[in-house]
């Protein structure tokens, strides 16, 4: 039976099978295998292709120090992310690449700091190609021992590219010292010197551990038939050698708890000469499952999430002072972050950290108008509208419902409770965050000094 879905659906790890229309007529359905695996999908009427993702609930933030009987994984969920590309018994490397490019497909694959996540879009046609060899891939890597040490070298060049980019630098030490010794603190890609000294064995045991049928999850969007879905899904697991006749529950998700965080240093200045300072200002912020996490998208769209936002207008149109400059929220299981940033010349960069500052304390005080909150609401719902016009998106969106809240909420609920949220919710949320201690990250030709009174007057 299939219901029409008209709030959030929950989705229980013992409940075998549901099936709910979404908003749009998407018909999403859910199975849960008997070894724990499970498989959601969303048809979207009149799609010719399909994204799907293989999801496993381990990320940068699992990896473990060494002990007496085990080798430290750090860095382990990143090199894994490269290896499993590397050949499997049946498939070289080249023919994973061969495959998808042979049908005009995209592959690829990301490590978050709680999740990794393997995917592909392909036109409808080719989707049990992408099933088999994502499969495959994910079932039966070889790890193979020349390829972990040429990706060791692959992986080092990443980091360095994105040590060459002072954003990513400037973002990287905001986490670690908001954060401080939380694992969510850590770098997802790893350091280098945790890139240097993992060894395969420990990336093998890593793999061991987290890449079982419970631990994972598929999600597809698009063209996609449910049925034949799941039966190819199947089919490929027992091609890998899985047994057919396992039973195992799907493993528990998360808790959604806030975790006791000792930040670290409230001030991060990395000197180099850069044209201009790349600057985020900003504190712990909401966990994924906080009921305020709707007043914190209408709050973050209003102070930092566009052309029109207090921010921008303030710090880019009135003034001048910066072209890039915008606010962003990060929310997991058991911590959060919210921040401000810009980018700037060296000259302008004391003045820029305090006027953002000045605008979230300015919200925090004063409030915000009906016309703003109208406006976000607008930009929100709009935005969110088009992104799902995309299996991608979709495909996304099932993967974060069942892996982090276990419920679904669909575009016109989620609406609903943005519509929800009224002036006192934002401005008690921006009274909420301007009251956390501050940190400060900075890149480019300034010192702590710049700095240091900034620190000082609200700390």
């Amino acid at each position: 039976m299939v219901g029409v879905m008209n709030a959030a659906v929950d989705f229980p790890l013992t409940r075998p099978e549901l099936a709910f229309t979404a908003s749009g007529d998407a018909l999403v359905r859910r199975t849960v295998l008997p070894n724990g695996l499970r498989i959601l999908s969303e048809h979207m009427p009149g799609s010719r292709s399909a994204t799907i993702g293989y999801w496993v609930a381990v990320g940068s933030r699992d990896e473990q120090p060494a002990t007496a009987d085990r080798p430290a994984t750090f860095g382990s969920t990143h090199f894994l992310e490269h290896l499993l590309f590397k050949g499997t018994p049946s498939r070289s490397a080249l023919d994973i690449a061969v495959a998808f490019d042979a049908v005009g497909g995209e592959h690829n694959a990301l490590t978050a700091k709680e999740h990794t996540c393997y995917y592909a879009k392909v036109r409808d046609r080719d989707l049990p190609m992408a099933v088999d060899v994502i499969t495959d891939m994910l079932t039966s890597s070889l790890l193979d021992p020349d390829e972990f040490e040429n990706e060791r070298g692959v992986i080092l060049e990443e980091l360095a590219m994105m040590d060459d980019d002072p954003g990513d630098v400037a973002n990287e030490r905001f986490f670690e010292r908001v954060l401080g010794e939380h694992p969510l603190g850590r770098p997802i890609g790893g350091h280098p010197q945790s890139i240097i000294d993992v060894g395969r064995d420990a990336v093998v045991a890593h793999y061991r551990a987290n890449y079982r049928a419970n631990d994972v999850i598929v999600t597809a969007a698009g063209a996609v038939d449910h049925d034949a879905l799941v039966a190819q899904v199947s089919g490929a697991l027992v091609q890998a050698g899985w047994p057919a006749d396992a039973v195992a529950a799907p493993v528990a998700r998360r808790t959604l708890a806030p975790a006791a965080i000792v930040g670290g240093s409230p001030l991060s200045v990395v000197h180099r000469p850069t044209e201009q300072v790349h600057l985020q200002i900003g504190g712990a912020g909401l966990i994924a499952g906080d009921e305020r996490r709707f007043a914190m998208s209408m709050l973050n769209s209003i102070l930092g999430g566009g052309m029109s936002s207090r921010l921008f207008q303030e710090i880019r149109e009135r003034r001048g002072l910066a072209y890039s400059v915008y606010s962003f929220a990060g929310s997991y299981s058991d911590a959060g972050v919210f921040g401000l940033a810009a980018a700037c010349s060296t000259a302008k960069a004391a003045t820029v950290a305090e006027l953002m500052l000045a605008e979230l304390h300015r919200l925090a005080e004063h409030g915000v108008t009906d016309e703003e909150l109208s406006r976000a609401l607008g930009q929100l719902s709009g935005a969110s509208a088009l992104a799902l016009e995309d299996s991608d998106s979709r495909m996304s969106r099932l993967g974060r419902a069942e892996l982090t809240l276990g419920e679904f909420i669909d575009l016109d609920e989620s609406i609903r409770r943005l519509q929800s949220v009224g002036q006192d919710d934002v401005q008690q949320l921006a009274q909420h965050l301007a009251a956390q201690p501050i940190t400060v990250s900075a890149v480019g030709a300034v010192d702590e000094d710049t700095f240091a009174p900034i620190i000082a007057g609200v700390r």
